[in-house]
């Protein structure tokens, strides 16, 4: 079956899909539309999350369903309100033109009064979350006595949200004549065991897996120190201009915080989490689909459900502990064909996480550098003429007569115009701050460091490979003086720093009331930044007083190196 014509679909369903633009069945579809219009064991199918589950059982149960009868022949149970909402929303799409035919959703968070007064239009179709599927069972407004199928959509999600108990309740209320089809993207232990308890003798479908990841998506990662990540994160949004992105965050609270920063930044930005009330969330997903805001920062958990095709961007901005998570966070870019980005921002101390998902996936994550703000500045000016040259169907019609007389420009000054009034204030905001610190992967038995493999642009010689710098000029190790402490300094040689001049602010920062002047070690002068060594005992008083300072009219920065 390679065209959804070649199916044996009625022609009611084939003209509903066809005008939503299915032609060609995905692999799960191709090989679950035959089986449940032509076999009667129950099913395990086994793929990724955006791989067309939901036409891959709907559209051959709404083949066979009766329409004749008022009783619910199906149910579907999902984990989350917006998966629930998104599959009734593809069940009536694909049932638009079977009249008889009505579906219903039924999920938590919502008036569970308004729910019980729809079901008495007896829809033959239940779309439900756990919760609140056992609720309306409670209340007598459910009778799933005369259901022919019942789908586990996402199965291993439901089970990790502790809905395990009100499967089995769910389950037992159903006949056993039943067919049964479980949906997964993983095959864990508890859904083995669902499995073995409540299918009989299932047929298996597996598409892809966990090692078969989507091949349009470059996977990128970028060493930063945990002060540093949400200036991290916004130097990779610049630099990728244009981009529609979801950013991953582990907490509630993470989620919250990175939103407020993008958001007090300017960016077109929102949070998705589980503290938001209903109505915030449908508001926050409604921006979202409709592109009102370009970058959303959610919770695993709350992105259940969204169903965007056109993200160019995944970014982690705290890795997941499961390693098929952080496949599941990455394949929501890269789909309908496009080509998508999976970055993560990797904290020095995560070496071994990064490895297992490296292992465990296959997948091949390269290491980048942090960009530069002369960096940043060139992708901007790309984004600008991408955007520019692009076909846009929303433009408007004016009167040429508005556009005053710009004979007196060349095509070159009207450019250069235009890009000073578009990007003119990021430009400033990035003219004098430094790159950020190098960071070196910690705890690591393959070689991720940029400092152990001598990239160091600004340096422009092969670092040492031990570690710490810890060697000089003529080779020799040097010995580690435990009274000194090393600062990072975020001035260099192109702001005209000199020795002399790190000296006379290291004196003038460490001169308190004792007469007693602060020993001085090592002092490392590169183009962007710079290190120095000082007595141990000075250093509260250094960085307590450096930050007030200023250096030819610049701030100074200094912070214990690592």
């Amino acid at each position: 079956m390679n065209l959804f014509t070649e199916s044996n679909l009625s022609p009611d369903i084939l003209k509903a899909i066809g005008e939503m633009g299915y032609e060609s069945p995905t692999e799960i579809q191709k090989q679950t539309i035959p089986f449940i219009l032509s076999d009667i064991r129950d099913l395990i199918a086994l793929a990724q999350t955006g791989t067309g589950k939901t036409a891959a059982f709907s559209l051959p149960i709404l083949d066979m369903i009766d329409d004749t009868s008022r009783k619910i022949q199906l149910l579907v149970l999902c984990p989350t309100r917006e998966l629930c909402l998104q599959i009734a929303k593809d069940i009536k799409n694909y049932s638009k033109y079977m009249q008889n035919i009505k579906t219903t959703a039924v999920y938590g968070g919502s008036s569970i009064t308004e729910q019980m007064r729809s079901l008495k239009d007896k829809p033959q179709i239940i779309v439900g979350t756990p919760g609140r599927v056992i609720d309306l069972i409670n209340r007598k407004a459910l009778d799933f006595s005369a259901i022919h199928w019942l789908v586990l959509d996402e199965a291993d999600e439901m089970l990790s949200m502790g809905f395990k108990d009100e499967l089995e309740t769910i389950l037992s209320e159903t006949p056993e004549t039943k067919q049964t089809f479980l949906f997964s993207a993983t095959m864990n232990k508890e859904v083995e065991r669902i499995s073995k308890n409540y299918l009989t003798k299932p047929h298996r479908i597996s598409v892809g897996s966990i090692n078969e990841v989507k091949k349009n998506i470059t996977h990128e990662y970028y060493v930063v120190g945990y002060r540093q990540k949400k200036e991290a994160l916004k130097r990779l949004i610049d630099a990728n201009p244009n981009q529609y992105s979801i950013i991953f965050c582990r907490t509630r609270m993470e989620t919250q915080e990175v939103a407020d920063f993008l958001m007090q930044n300017g960016y077109a930005a929102d949070a998705l989490h589980g503290d938001l009330s209903q109505a915030q969330r449908d508001t926050v997903m409604k921006k979202f689909r409709l592109k009102n805001i370009d970058i959303l920062v959610a919770t695993d958990v709350a992105a259940r459900g969204l169903d965007v095709n056109s993200l160019t961007h995944v970014i982690h901005y705290s890795l997941p502990d499961d390693p098929e998570v952080f496949v599941h966070r990455s394949g929501r870019t890269g789909r309908a064909g496009k080509d998508g980005i999976s970055m993560a921002l990797i904290k020095p101390e995560e070496s071994r996480k990064l490895k297992q998902i490296k292992f465990s996936t296959k997948i091949e994550i390269n290491e980048k550098f942090i960009p530069t703000g002369d960096e940043i500045i060139k992708a901007q000016v790309g984004g600008v003429f991408e955007k520019l040259f692009t076909e846009h169907e929303d433009l408007f019609e004016f009167d040429d007569k508005l556009i005053p007389d710009l004979s007196n420009f060349t095509k070159e000054e009207l450019v250069h115009q235009l890009l000073q009034f578009q990007l003119k204030d990021l430009a400033l905001y990035y003219k004098d701050k430094h790159d950020l610190v190098e960071q070196k992967l910690s705890n690591r038995d393959d070689d991720y460091s940029r400092r152990d493999r001598g990239r160091d642009r600004d340096r422009g010689r092969d670092r040492d490979r031990g570690g710490d710098r810890g060697r000089e000029r003529g080779g020799k190790p040097r010995r580690k003086n435990e009274n000194m402490v090393r600062f990072f300094f975020n001035l260099g040689k192109k702001d005209q720093l000199k020795k002399l001049d790190v000296l006379d602010i290291i004196n003038k920062a460490t001169a308190g009331k004792s007469k007693k002047r602060a020993e001085i070690g090592d002092i490392e002068i590169l183009e962007k930044f710079s290190f120095f060594e000082v007595e141990k005992s000075f250093k509260g008083d250094l960085l307590n007083n450096i930050q007030s300072m200023k250096f030819r009219g610049k701030d100074m920065r200094a912070e214990e190196a690592n």
